[in-house]
């Protein structure tokens, strides 16, 4: 019977049946392995499989194909959970499975690929764990083939996690984490990941799937760096061991497009009038809020709440690091809340309206709705880059920097967890400095 390997595997293997003339009572075929070419465990051999049919002591009755697992000396058994007649064995191992064998034709073919797959599987796992260049024994190997892909695979895991993130009010890490698993479950049709198979080479052919369909590095890279976190979480709880399957993929961080505006824009934005289209005015106020409070995040001004506003001072926690700042109040920022009525909810601003019904998917809806909004505005103005909430971070950044105020108190403001993430997020906001530098030159030929 020939196996047929996936292709993931390294190494070469074959099934063979022994002699005819042993007793069909223990009928085995062996799942002979070329050596691992570079093995690690000291040039021992390699853990083997072999699958054996075992006869039931009634006559008539079909008896049990199992997978018996060699490594080392000790031996372990995997019930296949497959039954067949002593006779349907026969057959299987000479190949004769001849269309007239009704009506169970086509259980022995559908049998037949299956314990193709399996023996496939358990060589994968074996494969692996000689990679890892770790000792192992038989146990290992039955103890990885045995766990359900469904209860202990990288999505079951990542959505657990996800849970978890939200449940300690970490929502912009779940959301992160979400977006990411949408897209590599897109790859994945939306088929559990085992263990054994997040390696190097799966993420390689995910990172082709995501060029073949015109995702940029940097988003590629922002996909791959979500599945790391959730990967390393993973090998913390000892869920799997650590094979760096991230380390041929880029992970990296390049200069993105400016998203900052100068000083003129952000007042162009706040004088124009938008009384006649309340879903743009609201929109902009958003935006000049957050410029406001230091460029404070959208998810963090939804959740705002009128009690974190005492003696003129506003307190929050960033959503993303749980960073604890707080904000002098100025007159532009109590102008903006006393143009929106939020008397019958807990919140600051007019974002979630109602109070525990569905938080989540309020701010999500008010997020697409208001940078959906901002971007018709940025047209409006004639901006060369989309508007949204983030711009105004970066605006309050850059303006910031420009005015000379230190790269420590930009840090601070920003909520930032050391100047040296400030000074990688003011790096690519403002290039004119080196723009004049390189005209005086040009100037000068």
């Amino acid at each position: 019977m020939q196996n047929r390997l996936r292709s993931d595997c390294e190494y070469k293997s074959w099934i063979v049946a022994r002699p005819a003339a042993l007793s069909d009572s223990n009928i085995e075929l062996y799942a002979c392995s070329l050596p691992w070419p570079g093995n690690f465990n000291n040039n021992k051999r390699m853990a083997s499989v072999k699958v054996k049919f075992r006869a039931s002591s009634v006559a008539d009755r079909e008896g049990r194909l199992y997978y018996q697992i060699m490594h080392n000396r000790v031996t372990r058994q995997i019930n296949s959970g497959h039954k067949l007649l002593p006779s349907e064995w026969a057959a299987l191992r000479a190949g004769l499975l001849r269309p007239d064998c009704k009506p169970r034709h086509a259980y022995l073919v559908a049998l037949k690929s299956r314990i193709a797959e399996d023996i496939a599987r358990l060589e994968c796992i074996i494969s692996r764990l000689e990679h890892t260049g770790e000792s192992y024994t038989a146990g290992d190997v039955v103890a990885r083939y045995l766990t359900p892909s469904d209860a202990g695979g990288f999505f079951s895991f990542a959505r657990s996690l996800v849970g978890q993130l939200r449940q300690i009010g970490k929502i912009r890490t779940g959301e992160r984490y979400t977006t990411v698993l949408n897209s590599f479950g897109r790859f994945r049709r939306n088929t559990e990941v085992s263990w054994d198979e997040m390696d190097s080479d799966l993420m390689i052919e995910y990172e082709t799937y995501l060029k073949s369909r015109g995702v940029c590095p940097n988003t590629s890279s922002y996909y791959m760096r979500g599945l790391r976190a959730i990967y390393n979480r993973a090998v913390e709880k000892k869920m799997t061991v650590q094979r760096d399957p991230f380390k041929y993929v880029y992970t990296g961080i390049g200069k993105t497009v400016k998203r900052a505006v100068p000083l003129k824009v952000i007042r162009q934005i706040r004088d124009l009038d938008l009384a006649l289209f309340s879903a743009m005015d609201f929109a902009r106020d958003i935006f000049m809020f957050s410029f406001y409070t230091r460029g404070m995040s959208f998810i963090d001004m939804a959740y705002l709440k009128k009690k974190d506003l005492q003696n003129g001072i506003l307190s929050y926690r960033r959503q993303k690091t749980g960073q604890q700042l707080f904000v002098k109040w100025e007159k532009p920022m109590q102008e903006l809340i006393d143009k929106y009525d939020t008397f019958d909810t807990p919140y600051l601003l007019s974002v979630i309206r109602n109070n525990g019904v569905d938080e989540w998917h309020q701010y999500q809806n008010a997020a697409h709705r208001i940078n959906r909004n901002l971007k018709q505005i940025g047209k409006q103005i004639g901006l060369d880059i989309p508007l949204t909430t983030y711009v105004a971070r970066h605006a309050w950044a850059s303006i910031a920097q420009s005015k000379n105020i230190a790269l420590s108190v930009i840090s601070e403001a920003l909520g930032h967890d050391s100047e040296q993430t400030t000074q990688i997020y003011l790096s690519s906001l403002d290039t004119s400095v080196v723009d004049k530098a390189n005209n005086l030159i040009l100037m000068s030929i």
